[in-house]
């Protein structure tokens, strides 16, 4: 196969890094700099219509000595990716000029952070996954501690990167041990040679070292120490950013490394039940105690990754598509909260206190309104996106017959009803105080973004099916 035939199995990754080049060369020379937005947003734009191309062309199979496969599920992902980058960056524009930080370089990191989540996706080799997730990672680490005089914002950014590190390290020990253990890094070859002889502790021990740095990048349970803090710093649209696509970068990586290459080893199904049931518990109960909302949202976080950890648990194909549309559903109801907050949160991220939002019904009642239907959805009312993803999580683990897990998942997310339903009694039911902020004016591009990620949410949870049909083609992936 030639080199231009393979680099169009990259082709939305090599579209964003072009693009990503160009904003870094257009910075010094352009004085507006919310044209440096634009420019990628029209990356973003072009690299979904590569991924289309893609697909209608049918440039499916491996690359660069079958270390890519581009396949439904790299696919599924990479639009999922796109599309949250779409988000994150039109509901940047204005929070960027508000706060006085500099443009070039914010924007084409969350490009290049959106390109090393690609190539994780579309990775079915160990080493270059590390190299996706570092891309992905340390754009991420810099991003973080974008508000330069926040302390704040300096601390997440040193936290995140500290402990990231520290996970990584785990990681690459794991695949360190495996090559050891098997003499490859593939993860098909990884399973062939598994299952053919004998599996010496090595191999398991691999399997939970590697668990740490997947669990540590999906904040799940006890590796996510990291989260309330980081989430809590970094400016707002990069938390969001962080809760919806790095998170379901790593969950790709997860679902192909343990599915494929280490499901013949024994014991990390009990890995998985553990982390599912202690994510969802301090999550869960975490959050009840906040009355910061990002840090709220950050414990809620951490119990969205136990509850996709129970479908994980589930081993089955029917489990790894709910793990997909969840992150799909997930996305959208998460990332249009913290886009909520982005702009309620005023200069400086003053306002991100759940007192401050005392009245909003009355005050703004259009982004009441938006937020009331994120955060029902992220409780898992019917007839938003939220219902059915936790629906076919329990489906799927009640067809694994993991019955406990799934009833301590139910029971998890009627104590999540608490602290969502507080913001939303907050906003109806109490009269706005003195001390309220004023009512701002929503710019047109947060405006856009909030509809889009609302009808997402709503259209997730009236019509699943399309998402869900996408998603089980691409879990055909683990037969």
């Amino acid at each position: 196969m030639s080199y231009g035939a393979q680099i169009l199995r990259l082709l939305p990754e090599a579209i964003l890094t072009v693009f990503g080049v160009a904003i870094m060369l257009a910075d010094p020379l352009v004085r507006r700099k919310r044209a440096l937005g634009y420019l990628a947003v029209g990356g973003l734009v072009v690299a979904l219509l590569g991924t289309v191309l893609m697909v209608q062309q049918g440039w499916w199979g491996p690359a660069f000595s079958g270390h890519i496969l581009n396949d439904p599920f790299a696919v599924f992902f990479r639009v999922l990716f796109l599309l949250i980058g779409l988000l994150v960056v039109c509901s940047s524009f204005d929070y960027l000029e508000t706060n006085a930080i500099h443009h070039g370089e914010y924007y084409a990191l969350v490009l290049f952070s959106i390109v090393g989540q690609g190539l994780m996706a579309a990775s079915v080799e160990l080493v270059m996954i590390f190299i996706g997730l570092e891309i992905s990672s340390i754009a991420t680490y810099i991003l973080a501690g974008f508000r330069t005089r926040d302390v704040k914002s300096s601390e997440a950014a040193l936290k995140y990167f500290l402990l990231g590190s520290f996970a990584t390290a785990f990681l690459l020990y794991g695949i360190a041990l495996i090559f050891g253990a098997t003499g490859t890094t593939h993860l098909a070859e990884i399973r062939a040679a598994l299952r053919a002889g004998p599996m010496g502790p090595m191999a398991a021990v691999a399997a939970a070292l590697m668990f740490v740095g997947f669990g540590f990048k999906v904040s799940a349970a006890p590796f996510q120490v990291w989260t309330p803090d980081v989430y809590e710093g970094s400016p707002s649209p990069v938390a969001g950013f962080m809760s919806a696509g790095p998170k379901a970068a790593a969950f790709a990586v997860f679902l192909r490394v343990y599915l494929t290459a280490l499901q013949p080893v024994e014991g990390w199904f009990w890995l998985l039940w553990v982390s599912a049931l202690l994510s969802m518990c301090i999550g869960n109960f975490g959050a009840l105690v906040q009355t910061n909302i990002k840090r709220m949202l950050a414990y809620s976080s951490i119990a969205h990754a136990g509850y996709v950890l129970v479908a994980f648990a589930a081993r089955s194909e029917l489990g790894v598509a709910a793990v997909l549309f969840y992150m799909a559903a997930y996305a959208a109801m998460n990332l249009g909260a913290f886009i909520v907050v982005t702009h309620f949160g005023g200069e400086g991220e003053r306002h991100v206190s759940i007192d401050d939002y005392t009245g909003l019904g009355h005050r703004q009642p259009a982004l009441a309104a938006v937020l009331t239907i994120f955060l029902l959805s992220l409780i898992g009312i019917p007839l938003t996106g939220g219902f059915f993803g936790k629906f076919y999580i329990f489906q799927a683990a009640l067809k694994a017959k993991l019955i406990g897990l799934t009833i301590l998942g139910v029971l998890n997310s009627a104590v999540a009803s608490y602290y969502y339903l507080r913001v939303i009694v907050v906003m109806y039911m109490r009269e706005p105080a003195p001390t309220s902020p004023p009512a701002a004016r929503v710019p047109g591009a947060i405006s856009f973004v909030l509809s889009v990620a609302a009808i997402a949410v709503l259209y997730l949870g009236i019509f699943p099916g399309d998402v869900l049909q996408f998603a089980t083609r691409s879990a055909a992936f683990f037969r």
